[in-house]
């Protein structure tokens, strides 16, 4: 999960094209009009080549899976700017409604507005169709809106996840308009530590406790080896009768727990 880190901008107030005119302010001899000023774009906050001066450093790992007993969801809660870690106690699993949750990868700000948009628009659907949507319908539902924006700097990466007349469902979305429905995904910069574990671990019939297990392990190795993930990890299991908060972990202590240190001190 990603703050906007702002570069160190140059603001010459005093050059040329800082307010848009790229002309000078001269005055002129009484009955002599002067033309209209050139208009520039601004000149501060911009590279040579035209470009923002706003860098996007995207951090986090969530993965979700599906199994026999419906979907399992985890997240860490490590929001940085940059190198400097913002919070520790980000939440990145949404609840869209009761029945469907998103996750959260790429800029907070993209990912908080468009998924609480999403749970508007879910409950208009419920409102006139007098039934729960659907997770393959909320899923296209998110992508058409954000394809809308595509190019125009939006960075979102999430997973829809929920249980429907069809069973459990899982979909990637991101920011470019992209949908996959998939068995196991994992986004963030720690994906590639929780796919290990999720590839060597993963069991389609596996019972529910084996599975928040294989979850919290991926979650934090990804912590632990990526600086951009960690604080808590946070699981959710959506069942028939809608999803529920497993548990919320503390790196430090499953450190502890998965390395054998019996007194705590361990950290990711």
């Amino acid at each position: 999960m990603a703050l906007a880190s702002l570069l160190p901008p140059e603001l010459p107030v005093n050059r040329p094209g800082f307010f848009g005119l790229a002309g000078r302010c001269e005055l002129q001899a009484p009955g002599i009009r002067p033309g209209p000023p050139a208009l520039a774009p601004p000149a501060w906050g911009l590279s040579a080549a035209g470009d923002a001066g706003i860098e996007l450093l995207h951090g986090t790992t969530t993965l979700a899976f599906k199994f026999q007993e419906g979907v399992v969801v985890a997240a860490d809660s490590r929001a940085t700017a940059g190198s400097y870690v913002a919070s520790q106690t980000v939440k990145k699993v949404i609840e869209i409604n009761p029945y469907l949750l998103g996750t959260m990868a790429g800029g907070a700000a993209d990912c908080s507005f468009w998924e609480r948009l999403l749970a508007r628009q879910c409950r208009i659907y419920q409102l006139r169709n007098k039934e729960r949507i659907s997770v393959a319908a909320a899923s296209k539902l998110l992508a058409n809106m954000v394809y809308q924006y595509k190019g125009m700097g939006l960075h979102m990466g999430t997973m829809i996840c929920g249980w429907d007349k069809r069973g459990p469902g899982l979909y990637y979305v991101d920011s470019e308009g992209n949908r996959l429905s998939g068995t196991a995904f994992s986004v963030g910069s720690g994906s590639v530590y929780a796919y290990g574990v999720l590839d060597r671990g993963y069991k389609p019939d596996m019972p529910a406790e084996e599975a928040y297990d294989l979850a919290r392990r991926a979650i934090y190795q990804a912590t632990y080896r990526d600086a951009y993930s960690g604080g808590e990890v946070n699981l959710y299991h959506v069942q028939r009768d809608g999803w529920v908060h497993v548990s919320t972990d503390d790196v430090a202590q499953l450190h502890a727990q998965y390395r054998g240190d019996p007194h705590g001190d361990g950290a990711a």
